[in-house]
């Protein structure tokens, strides 16, 4: 992505901050997997989302109006040794000519250099509660600076959320950002293909997530955007069973929940198809109520329709079916308000996506849920989940999970399905699963 756009965000963010205030946001810290090796890093999406700097150990300072520069890093100088051992790393002089701060300095003075930028500021924006070093450095920099009271000082009078401003903006996707999304939701959809032709019974669910991951790498996207669901069988009715170990059965359901990450955005997709390359009839009628009520909630994605419609529709469409086949008995109006759907569907119909899977962003305003508008995007989601051990349906259900999901982007007119390359009409899939 361009520095242009992150310039553009630290800008519209400061002006929401205001002049005579200041905003801090601090990197993600490298995590120790076991002894001397770490996990692979990953940047906090805060920081990365306004700053595109995807080194640890540096805080972003954002300060309006500043006449030295209004954005300044604090980072890791240049080790030379370093380089030698971990690779290239921007150090101070990177960070301003490669990365847009216009003022730079070590990370290791940052106690000296800090608490100079706090004062006469009224108020202090940053992540409260989520980096518990970085609470603590605040009020440590805050106190230091009521020492200096007598000298004329004024010190910051008022902590602010910096989320409310930065996940407000994160909500709504730019043109740059929705290419990122598009990139990875195009090869999610081939590994996704792949794993459908090469799954066989006897193969174990580890087998085919190496599939997934073989197809991400293939396509140029090393990084998972959560860790892959595999469930064979029974497991599917576990929601977020990442196990990942057991052998496929002939007549059963697998069900993969995976997707890729592009560049710190994720994709979100789940299909579940026969491990054999063919529906059973309980399977074929449960698979098709919960593919009807995914095209349904889909149907009410557009601009100025409340957040919780869909999923309201896709409630509504279940439960009828599920009286249907027998598995709910009474007045479907009656089983929705006594909330009876929930036994078989427990979760809601979708979330916001984007940096994070789970994305940020408020879905009620004023406790309202809030409206849809362009820009946004989502999952949309519905499952049916029948316990193996629910004596109180038909033997022919018990143990099936399936969950269909694509990754919608709001339009100006209405929706548009991210993930539309990937088959999920019955007859689609198994002829894509036979043709290999």
């Amino acid at each position: 992505m361009k520095q242009s756009e992150f310039k553009k965000r630290r800008q519209s963010l400061m002006q929401q901050v205001g002049k005579g205030n200041i905003a801090l946001i601090a990197s993600a810290f490298n995590q120790t997997r076991n002894r001397d090796v770490e996990f692979p890093f990953r940047q906090d999406s805060d920081f990365y989302y306004l700053t595109g700097f995807n080194e640890s150990n540096s805080l972003a300072v954002f300060i309006p109006g500043r006449e030295q520069g209004e954005y300044i890093l604090f980072c890791r100088e240049f080790d030379e040794k370093k380089a030698l051992w971990e690779g290239a790393h921007a150090g101070l002089e990177g960070a301003t000519k490669h990365y847009g701060a216009d003022d730079s300095f070590p990370i290791t003075d940052i106690d000296d250099i800090l608490p100079g930028m706090l004062e006469n500021k009224a108020k202090v924006y940053y992540p409260m509660g989520r980096d518990g070093e970085l609470d603590h450095q605040i009020l440590e920099w805050i106190t230091h600076l009521k020492k200096q009271s007598r000298n004329g000082v004024s010190v910051p009078g008022e902590l602010v959320s910096l989320e409310h401003f930065l996940h407000e903006m994160r909500l709504f996707k730019s043109a740059a950002e929705l290419k990122l999304m598009r990139r990875a939701a195009d090869v999610s959809c081939n590994a996704h293909k792949r794993a459908m032709q090469q799954c066989k019974p006897g193969f174990y669910e580890y087998q085919v997530e190496a599939e997934l991951l073989h197809q991400f790498g293939s396509d140029g996207l090393r990084y998972v955007a959560y860790p892959s669901i595999v469930a064979g069988g029974k497991n599917a009715c576990v929601l977020h069973y990442i196990e990942n170990k057991d052998k496929l059965k002939k007549g059963d359901l697998l069900l993969i929940d995976a997707g890729a990450e592009c560049d710190h955005y994720a994709s979100d997709i789940t299909r579940t198809f026969p491990v054999s390359g063919k529906f059973n009839s309980a399977q074929r009628q449960l698979y098709q109520l919960v593919l009807d009520a995914q095209y349904a909630a889909i149907e009410q994605i557009k601009p100025g329709v409340p957040w919780n419609k869909a999923h309201e529709v896709s409630v509504e469409v279940l439960t009828k079916g599920l009286v249907r086949l027998g598995l709910l008995k009474g007045r479907v109006s009656k089983l929705i308000k006594d909330e009876k759907y929930k036994q078989f569907y427990m979760h809601r119909i979708g979330h916001w996506l984007g940096m994070d899977v789970h994305d940020v962003g408020d879905y009620k305003l004023d406790n309202e849920w809030r409206l849809l508008e362009p820009g946004m995007t989502l999952t949309i989601e519905p499952g049916l989940y029948i316990p193996p051990n629910c004596k109180k349906v038909d033997a022919k259900w018990r143990g099936i999970g399936i969950r269909i999901e694509d990754d919608i982007l709001v339009t100006k007119t209405g929706y548009e399905v991210l993930t539309d390359a990937l088959p999920k009409e019955i007859d689609e899939i198994e002829k894509l699963m036979q043709a290999n």
